[in-house]
């Protein structure tokens, strides 16, 4: 039955959270008004803070969620954890459920590495913190987040677990797949036409 965890982690990785809260607290559809993403940033800004917080906390959990059960089918099998880990993640950028138009992944992937590392993924949130509260882009605080995962679990989590081949490459996918969601972002932060975060505003970004 293990085959079919990574399944299962894309199905879960694809339920839009962004979206119905959004639709719940304001009934809109995020989709066609701010960014256009799913994410926590884009809900944040368009319907609140409190929708953005509780589509951070759901994203994230279902990230954490799927690598658990994996662990806990697979007796902690790093393979099966990856893979699961890597699916759900590919489940929230491209979602079955709406076209295959999802989020970006960063609180999905602070979930998937939560459950694998808690060490390493408080870290990069340190990291993605000071660069938002240096620089008010959360694009930018993802982006630097994301690139320094791979290191981390290379340092912090592979060195107890196997096969590394498995652990490194499945992490630098993952960390290379949120970078590369972020690719208009990064053209705007090279052009200097990011948007800096706050609350309520429409903007593009994020």
């Amino acid at each position: 039955m293990a085959f079919l965890i990574p399944f299962a982690a894309y199905l879960l990785g694809s339920i839009p959270f962004g979206l119905l809260l959004a639709k719940l607290f304001a009934g809109t559809d995020v989709r066609k008004v701010g960014s256009g993403n799913i994410g926590a940033t884009n809900v944040a800004r368009v319907v609140g803070p409190l929708a953005g917080i509780l589509t951070l906390v759901f994203d994230t959990a279902k990230g954490a969620a799927a690598v658990w059960l994996a662990g806990r089918f697979t007796n902690q099998s790093a393979t099966w954890m990856m893979m699961a880990a890597f699916a759900v993640l590919l489940g929230h950028c491209f979602p079955i459920w709406i076209r295959f138009r999802g989020g970006k992944g960063v609180a999905t992937a602070l979930g998937v590495f939560l459950a694998l590392c808690p060490l390493a993924a408080v870290v990069a949130l340190l990291l993605f913190l000071l660069c938002v509260a240096y620089w008010r882009f959360v694009s930018l605080g993802s982006i630097a987040a994301a690139a320094a995962m791979p290191l981390l679990i290379y340092f912090l989590w592979a060195p107890r677990h196997a096969p590394p081949i498995i652990i490194d490459g499945g992490t630098l996918g993952i960390a290379l797949l949120v970078i590369y969601k972020h690719d208009g972002n990064l053209q705007r932060l090279v052009e200097g036409t990011e948007p800096r975060f706050s609350f309520g505003t429409k903007k593009d970004g994020e």
